[in-house]
């Protein structure tokens, strides 16, 4: 990748918002919301907790916001056979969503004399009150995120508490919330379920089964995707909480799966194998790239894709006790890169270009022919490249059995990667490039792919709108 890769920030400094926009839900009214959701506010903030992200706009966030610490994605099962059951839910989730990015519950909290509720004002460190009125009830110092839709969309149980309440005081967390449409949506057992079956883009294809999966179904597919990311892992959960609650009786969670992100400020976050994950991303500073490589573009079967993107996501297991075993030198032989500088192997610096073509004093190729980097490279695709935005999961541990040698039988670590990448067209993306690796790349005898999904995930929602309103309305 050429050196002019943007300056790659922190994990604790994915920060688009001030301190100033902490309390959004609490300093301002309905048009302050609105304007915060909408992104203006301050450009930076000292404290990741305090970092907001839009949530309104051209595209959905998550997508080429620079990453945040931890995520937490799932996918849920519709239930409802019933269309405007499903609009219904989108709205509540733009909704709920819309306010949660602001740092607001999901929901507006009970108010009055007999609920007070004392919300922090993080950036003061001062209580603001919701004050009723003794004798009209009426609530003037109501706080800002009371001014939604107090109508909106609710769980099957209405006298539920309107949110958990576990990340009260957390701040927002740059917490950024996607949203996706799975095959499913579109049709399910041969049935157009919802009247969409023709509005299925082409490019969301039913994923091949590649080369060594070894899928478990309760961990792949999906009809509604969420890919919540924050600075705090329980604002991340929490997001995905409180929209898998509004759900209730019209979709039902299929699985879920949290993940972390790991790095030194200003490098490359690290993967569980210990070796730089994300070096030869395609830049997101560069919109060229993006309009390229990311966003999709308006097509005659999926006009309301325009802006969007299509997300593949994989739970790809590690076996690190095999890994850990074996030499630096064939780690790096593996990835095709140097271990400890990133830097593509025979080259000094992470962000060196990588050299297909260069060989040794006997003529071998400097960087394997079934390593990672050439396999996955540019130059080995016919020029497709698609943006990884992939986290680490640990789930402890449980027995396992290999399928490579030495297939050991044994209690090993449940860990690995959330791979997830975003690309115009898997067609041209993702699939090709994987077919490739899984056959051929050296990394296969250390990992294994245990989940799979393909969602189309639409462009950003606009205020007084909901996610995925192109796709119901046209």
């Amino acid at each position: 990748m050429a050196n002019d890769q943007p300056p790659r920030p922190s994990r604790r400094g994915f920060l688009k918002a001030g301190s100033a926009a902490v309390a959004a839900g609490a300093s301002l009214g309905a048009t302050g919301v609105a304007q915060a959701a909408l992104g203006k506010t301050p450009a930076h903030a000292a404290d990741p907790t305090q970092a907001v992200e839009p949530f309104y706009g051209l595209h959905q966030g998550g997508i080429v916001t620079p990453q945040q610490s931890h995520t937490y994605v799932a996918a849920l099962d519709l239930t409802t056979a019933n269309r405007d059951d499903v609009i219904a839910l989108l709205r509540a989730w733009t909704d709920a969503a819309a306010r949660m990015t602001q740092g607001n519950t999901a929901a507006p909290l009970p108010t009055g004399a007999a609920a007070r509720t004392e919300l922090t004002d993080t950036k003061a460190d001062t209580p603001v009150s919701t004050k009723a009125d003794a004798k009209t009830g009426s609530t003037a110092d109501k706080p800002a995120d009371s001014t939604a839709n107090d109508t909106a969309y609710s769980p099957t149980n209405t006298k539920a508490a309107p949110d958990s309440g576990d990340v009260l005081g957390l701040g927002p967390c740059g917490l950024t919330i996607t949203f996706g449409f799975g095959p499913g949506l579109f049709t399910k057992d041969g049935k157009d379920r919802y009247g969409l079956a023709a509005r299925r883009p082409a490019a969301l294809v039913d994923l091949p089964r590649f080369n060594g999966d070894q899928l478990i179904e309760q961990k792949t597919g999906g009809d509604l995707f969420i890919q919540a990311c924050a600075n705090d892992q329980q604002v991340a959960f929490h997001a995905v909480r409180q929209l898998a609650r509004l759900a209730y009786g019209t979709a039902a969670m299929r699985w879920g799966q949290s993940g972390f992100l790991s790095g030194p400020r200003g490098q490359t976050p690290r993967n569980l194998m210990g070796f730089k994950d994300g070096t030869n991303n395609p830049s997101t500073a560069k919109p060229q790239l993006m309009n390229e490589f990311v966003w999709a573009g308006a097509t005659a079967d999926a006009p309301w894709m325009e802006g969007g993107t299509y997300t593949v996501v994989r739970r790809i297991r590690i076996t690190l006790e095999h890994w850990d075993n074996t030499e630096v030198d064939f780690q790096e032989q593996v990835f095709g890169r140097h271990k400890y500088s990133g830097a593509p192997i025979g080259k000094k610096n992470e962000f060196d270009p990588v050299n297909l073509k260069e060989e040794d004093k006997d003529g071998n190729p400097v960087i394997p022919e079934n390593s990672h980097v050439r396999l996955s490279n540019q130059a080995s695709n016919n020029g497709a490249q698609i943006l990884r935005r992939s986290y680490s999961y640990n789930d402890g541990t449980n027995f396992y059995i290999e399928r490579w040698p030495p297939w050991r039988q044994e209690t090993e670590y449940d860990a690995g990667l959330i791979f997830l990448a975003h690309q115009s067209d898997p067609r041209t993306g993702f699939i090709p490039i994987n077919e490739k690796l899984s056959k051929f790349d050296m990394m296969n005898q250390f990992t294994t792919h245990v989940g799979s999904a393909v969602f189309a995930v639409p462009p950003g929602a606009k205020p007084g709108s909901y996610i995925g309103a192109g796709l119901f309305e046209t």
